[in-house]
């Protein structure tokens, strides 16, 4: 654990130490500016490389950490441009020389607008939770829950990027085409049953050429960082038209992220075995199976989902945790996710979005979603103010959070991943 002279750097409850430093886009000046979370402040990059601090690093890195807007053009010189930042960065924020330079060009994170941290030009989401799927497969299919390829495939498709939006925003209630199940013919109107996902993604960094997969032992270094996502969800909508072609528009409407993106070296100290497979399970194919990844590929993350209803905060009363699970239930690691997106020969660009998809345990109060946790809105999560959900409502703000914790280590966190629940237009 590193002391910084920035004094809320150091609080053993803050998600944002020296050994993290996130990348984030932030608004400053009418444009968006990169900088690093460091306690409750932020970091100007451009401002680093202003003031010459810069110097020892690669010039296509410096222009790129003053070019701003997104992350996309730091990302395309891979992952080990962020950790050469990252590095600079940590040693200018821990030597107090720095401090009467630098102090004053940082902002408090609460005075300012954060910005999408990518330009995200395509987006997978997979079902990387067994437990997920599983609880899903078993309200639909209660014989047969897991189809045949799951413990095979890393099951993905592909979302809409055009609709990821920043912590922050508003979610507006989508309109579609609803069926009852007594109905002779859909209707097209609001939802009824709106749902978060508590997931974390993946961003990349250099990407790969077209026809050239990218094999599992080097996957991790073509990841820029992580960060939370929640990928909204019209369930009434989704019964309807997911098949045979799976998801569409109950899910296109909108995906929120967190504004920081957290670099793989910050979640060393966290990193995990892959998960256990039950004996009987068949073992991955080669191409998504290395000692390595089965070893440390994947991460003690605690995840949490929270709901803050317009009630609650009329009567100023705190949100709900609704959700506590970990990232190391994940059935598919993040290595073997990227590895099976470009098996194919799909290529991948700076700044793509993998999203894990739905991350539960296997308690009731650790899975990622309404829809699991009230069997499909049947039976209603009370919550301690007395208010009942089946569904989200009008009004209702869902806050994911996420954060690594270890004896002898800072804390790591995400930050929050927040959207407020706006009627539909």
């Amino acid at each position: 654990m590193r002391p910084s002279w920035v004094e809320s750097a150091n609080h053993p409850e803050t998600d944002f130490p020296v050994e993290n430093l996130p990348f984030g886009i932030y608004e400053g000046d009418g444009a968006g500016r990169i900088g690093l979370a460091i306690g409750d402040r932020i970091l100007d990059l451009a401002c680093c490389a202003d003031m010459g601090l810069l110097e020892r690093l690669p010039g296509s890195v410096v222009r790129a950490c003053r070019r701003g807007g997104d992350l996309n053009q730091l990302a395309a010189r891979g992952s080990a441009a962020g950790r050469q930042v990252r590095r600079r960065a940590a040693e200018l924020l821990t030597n107090p020389e720095y401090r009467e330079k630098l102090a004053p060009t940082m902002v408090a994170q609460k005075d300012v607008r954060m910005l999408p941290p990518f330009r995200v030009c395509d987006y997978t989401d997979f079902y990387a939770s067994i437990h997920h799927a599983t609880n899903v497969g078993r309200l639909f299919r209660p014989d047969n829950p897991l189809m045949p390829n799951y413990k095979y495939v890393p099951v993905g498709y592909h979302g809409r990027a055009s609709s990821i939006v920043v912590s922050g925003e508003t979610v507006r209630r989508p309109r579609g085409q609803l069926m009852s199940p007594e109905a002779a013919a859909p209707v097209y109107m609001p939802t009824r049953a709106l749902d978060y996902e508590l997931e974390m993604g993946i961003f990349v960094a250099e990407g790969n050429e077209l026809g050239q997969p990218i094999p599992l032992e080097r996957a991790e270094e073509r990841m820029f960082g992580m960060c939370l996502v929640n990928d909204w969800s019209a369930r009434d909508m989704q019964s309807w038209e997911y098949q045979p072609l799976g998801p569409f528009l109950a899910k296109s409407f909108a995906t929120t992220v967190s504004p920081w993106v957290v670099m793989l070296d910050a979640l060393a100290p966290f990193r995990a075995p892959a998960y256990a497979r039950p004996e009987g399970d068949p073992a991955p194919l080669g191409y998504l199976s290395s000692e390595v990844d089965r070893e440390r590929g994947g991460f003690d993350v605690q995840l949490e989902a929270w709901l803050w209803t317009a009630r609650m905060r009329e009567l100023d009363q705190p949100p709900a945790r609704v959700s506590r699970g970990n990232l190391r239930t994940l059935y598919w690691t993040p290595a073997q996710m990227l590895t099976h997106q470009t098996s194919n020969g799909c290529n991948t660009r700076p700044g793509d979005l993998l999203a894990t998809g739905t991350v539960s345990g296997a308690q009731a109060d650790s899975v990622g979603c309404l829809l699991e946790r009230t069997k499909r809105g049947a039976e209603p999560l009370e919550l301690p103010n007395g208010e009942r959900r089946g569904f989200l409502e009008d009004g209702d703000e869902v806050i994911l959070r996420a954060w690594c914790e270890r004896e002898g280590y800072s804390r790591i966190g995400f930050g929050e991943c927040r959207g407020v629940v706006e009627a539909a237009g």
